[in-house]
């Protein structure tokens, strides 16, 4: 028996060596898998971290460029705001020019605008009955020193125009409206309104 009890306790002591190598072969593989599966988290968790720092920051980029560029529109609409009061003070101040002053200005835009010396002259209700005879005077005035005849003559029509004339020969008109003149600068004063406004 003590033979058997022998052999019995050999396997035994070998069974257990070999569980205990067995056990302490797995805990070093589940270790060594526990630690390669947390490097990959923490690589994911790294990655995915960065991935929403990188989107959150171009986020920021570009509500900022948003937010420049609507800064940018308001800015430039107010100035196109400024720009056109600035025009509107013009013809208030145009408007506003005693009488003789404003008859010169008509005259000269009559001179300017004429092409024959003998259109006629048509103007709102109230400058017409203020000032037109006085007005027609002083533009053939400045015609006949510009050698075309002066042989304007007022019209019995009026226009609704805030300030300023037309002038027609037959089927042409010649719009030289206060409307039409402060209009027409506008393309090649802007910029010089604007220096003075904005510097």
């Amino acid at each position: 028996m003590i033979g058997t009890d022998r052999i019995v306790a050999h396997i035994q002591s070998e069974a257990e060596a070999e569980i205990t190598s067995v056990l302490t072969e797995a805990e070093a593989r589940a270790s060594a898998i526990t630690e390669e599966f947390a490097a990959k988290a923490k690589a994911a968790e790294d990655e995915l971290l960065r991935a929403g720092k990188d989107a959150a920051e171009q986020r920021v980029q570009r509500q900022e460029r948003t937010a420049r560029l609507e800064a940018k529109k308001d800015v430039l609409g107010l100035k196109q705001e400024l720009v056109s009061a600035a025009y509107d003070k013009a013809k208030k101040a145009i408007l506003g020019m005693d009488e003789d002053k404003y008859v010169a200005f008509l005259a000269k835009q009559a001179c300017a605008a004429a092409l024959t010396g003998g259109e006629e002259v048509i103007l709102s209700e109230a400058d017409r009955s203020r000032l037109g005879e006085k007005l027609v005077a002083a533009a053939n005035a400045a015609l006949k020193e510009r050698g075309l005849p002066g042989e304007l003559r007022l019209s019995d029509e009026t226009r609704p125009i805030s300030g300023g004339l037309v002038l027609r020969r037959g089927s042409i008109e010649v719009n030289c409206t206060l409307d039409k003149l402060l209009e027409m600068s506008r393309g090649s004063l802007d910029a010089e309104v604007a220096s003075v406004l904005f510097g």
